[in-house]
């Protein structure tokens, strides 16, 4: 596992704050406006990074091309969440990190047609700023922002620069070199 970028401490406090627009209120509230919002833009993707917030999308009948959870609420193990996906691929991504391969198979998914879950041995948190990178223009990201509600970042050429001047700002570890191969566990699975 290569780590690519590690979360600073100067970061860390500018994360807390959303990076798209907070959508505040309960979860029924805010997947109300969710859905209003989606029907209204029409995005072409929606990627939803976090357990609680892709369990909701779910039951709200948002179904997320691609959701990226780690069976974990408020850093707390959950029983993992029943989501509707035609692939499940696993990876791993420490806290405070992103991996080689978290943006390799964010990259790789975010060009699929098909409904894809990836579970993060780890953590999931910063994976959304490589969602944000990859993901088609007008795409949705959707994540949650504890006690406050939930954000959804619209995938614009201007958040996509703001995301590189991000990962920019962290720790960059080296690439690795070509000839380093990866290894991603895939499992298809039966829709929900």
């Amino acid at each position: 596992m290569s780590i690519r970028y590690r979360l600073t401490t100067k970061l860390r406090k500018k994360l807390k704050n959303p990076i798209g627009t907070l959508i505040r209120g309960s979860s029924n509230e805010t997947m109300k406006k969710l859905k209003d919002l989606v029907e209204k833009e029409k995005p072409p993707m929606i990627i939803s990074v976090g357990d609680s917030v892709s369990n909701n999308l779910t039951k709200n009948n948002v179904f997320p091309n691609l959701s990226i959870v780690d069976n974990k609420v408020m850093r707390r193990r959950i029983e993992p969440i029943a989501l509707t996906a035609e692939k499940t691929i696993y990876i791993k991504n420490p806290p405070g990190t992103i991996t080689e391969e978290a943006m390799r198979t964010i990259q790789e998914t975010s060009m699929n047609s098909s409904r894809v879950k990836i579970v993060v041995d780890g953590e999931e948190d910063l994976l959304a700023l490589a969602a944000v990178l990859y993901a088609p223009e007008n795409s949705f990201i959707v994540y949650g922002q504890p006690h406050e509600g939930i954000v959804v970042v619209k995938a614009t050429k201007q958040k996509k620069a703001e995301v590189t001047e991000i990962l920019k700002a962290m720790e960059e570890f080296e690439k690795p070199n070509n000839e380093e191969t990866y290894q991603v566990n895939t499992a298809s699975e039966e829709k929900s």
